[in-house]
């Protein structure tokens, strides 16, 4: 059966929407340092930054993994500040505290933006219903979860989901099950899972694949560094585009190392809108803005004086600026004409004066 295409989503202050500028998300991540106060800050910076929604990650180390040493749970091979840590350790460090949820939904809220979060089990998913959320995030991480995915599509509302590290079959899965467990609305991030990733391993012409092969609204995650790729995801139909975002790199923290600082997250959000309004429409005519310019086209002139039943010449007929003669396609055709009056030079070759002047015969 052929999903139904994805219309816009409607949220309480935004609209997800392939008509509308993208949606774009701050991720507040671990960049918390596990202080609300900075939880907070970062909100506030967000806000400032244009940001139209703020994401949590909602788990804890112990619904995330087991607290053990043992050489699986070890991180190796990222070379980054995760090298080394358990995977509980890095969790423990990383997760945002469950009764934080409120105070930063609130303060999003008054900021005008909306905020929402990645549940990483389902009793996440619980509590984040008990906040009443609006939107639901699957991490690339999670999206082969498939129980996960059932309990968030029972919840009915609309989900934004990642595809790192995905095969073809695993999305096809995953958007089957969200979709015959209650989920009509759905967003599809291309996203590479590399911290940082490499602009090369972008592979941005995912995004309309994904929007096409799937029938829904299409977006990044994007972990490379600065702005190019968001911009030219936008594009290329990315309608949600979703950075990390710290107060300053050099403090420290899980992700900052790949995050935005605030400055640079508002520039970012100022080029995304600026690329999505200069998609437009299919122009074949002039625009409003050109007609203007239309007068300093080249055309046909007269450059010197030309007496009754003189010739048309090369000598005395040029296409030069401004436009207001013939279109250059006349010149051609005037050449070796005699005209049946003075004309004198400096005058533009119009069609009207050409019929009445310019014996053709």
């Amino acid at each position: 059966m052929t999903p139904p295409i994805l219309n816009d989503i409607q949220l309480s202050s935004a609209i997800i929407g392939q008509h509308h500028k993208p949606f774009v998300i701050a991720e507040l991540s671990g960049n918390h340092n596990q202080s609300l106060e900075k939880a907070l800050a970062i909100v506030e910076a967000a806000a400032k930054a244009g940001a139209s929604a703020l994401k949590l990650q909602t788990y804890t180390a112990d619904t995330m993994t087991i607290d053990c040493r043992g050489s699986d749970f070890v991180v190796k091979g990222t070379g980054d500040a995760w090298q080394d840590k358990t995977l509980y350790s890095l969790y423990d460090e990383a997760h945002t505290p469950w009764e934080w949820h409120k105070p930063i939904f609130e303060r999003s809220y008054e900021l005008g933006m909306i905020p929402f979060s990645s549940p990483f089990d389902e009793t996440a998913v619980d509590f984040l219903e008990s906040l009443e959320m609006e939107i639901y995030k699957i991490a690339s991480f999670e999206m082969t979860d498939v129980m996960l995915l059932k309990k968030v599509a029972s919840t009915n509302k609309p989900v934004i989901m990642s595809t790192g590290m995905a095969s073809e079959s695993e999305i096809e899965l995953a958007v089957n099950t969200l979709r015959k467990n209650g989920c009509e609305k759905l967003v599809l991030l291309k996203c590479t899972s590399a911290y940082p990733a490499e602009y090369k391993d972008a592979n941005l012409t995912t995004i309309p694949y994904l929007s096409s092969k799937y029938q829904a609204l299409a977006g990044l995650s994007d972990h490379t560094m600065g702005a190019a790729v968001p911009v030219a995801a936008t594009a290329l139909g990315a309608r949600v585009i979703e950075k990390h975002l710290t107060l300053n790199r050099k403090e420290g923290g899980v992700d900052s190392h790949f995050s935005m600082e605030p400055d640079e997250f508002a520039t970012m959000v100022t080029q995304v809108n600026q690329a999505f309004e200069s998609l437009g429409e299919i122009q074949t005519s002039p625009s409003d803005a050109e007609l203007a310019c239309r007068q300093y086209r080249r055309s046909v002139y007269v450059v010197s004086d030309i007496a009754q039943g003189e010739v048309l010449t090369t000598e005395n007929i040029r296409i030069i600026r401004p436009g207001f003669g013939a279109p250059p396609h006349h010149f051609e055709k005037l050449l070796g004409k005699t005209v049946n009056t003075p004309i004198k030079r400096g005058t533009a070759m119009t069609e009207a004066l050409i019929n009445k002047l310019v014996n053709t015969s």
